[in-house]
């Protein structure tokens, strides 16, 4: 049996388990209003960070300089060390993170049911 991704509340309760062993997370940058994205795998119980992605640069944006361009991207591969979770913020402010599994793509809360943004961490379900 393949891993799972767990979407939970902040150190709490699974909300929704997505079929593994990837995914990819994108959100828009408040202030520059770009697109950035990343490719995520599970292996060894834990989130790999495969790729990152961003359609721009500016605040807080600059991808490193071993980035790519490619097809409007720049790409690269993070030097992230395997995760037990992340931990995604929410705001009134912003649109909703993205997340795909498999062919499959929503808004995070999207996944969840939930109406109102809160905070969620990514983990691997036991």
């Amino acid at each position: 049996m393949s891993a799972a991704l767990c979407v939970a509340v902040l150190g709490g309760a699974v909300l929704a388990a997505l079929p593994g062993p990837s995914f990819t997370l994108s959100w828009t940058h408040s202030i520059e209003k770009t697109e950035w994205r990343e490719s995520w795998t599970i292996a060894d119980h834990h989130l790999v960070l495969a790729e990152a992605r961003v359609k721009g640069t500016g605040a807080g944006m600059e991808p490193p300089p071993d980035a790519r361009l490619s097809g409007g991207w720049f790409v690269w591969n993070p030097r992230l060390a395997p995760q037990e979770r992340v931990v995604l913020a929410a705001s009134d402010f912003t649109a909703d993170h993205t997340l795909c599994a498999g062919a499959d793509c929503r808004p995070l809360h999207g996944w969840t049911g939930a109406t109102e943004p809160s905070p969620l961490e990514l983990r691997v379900c036991p």
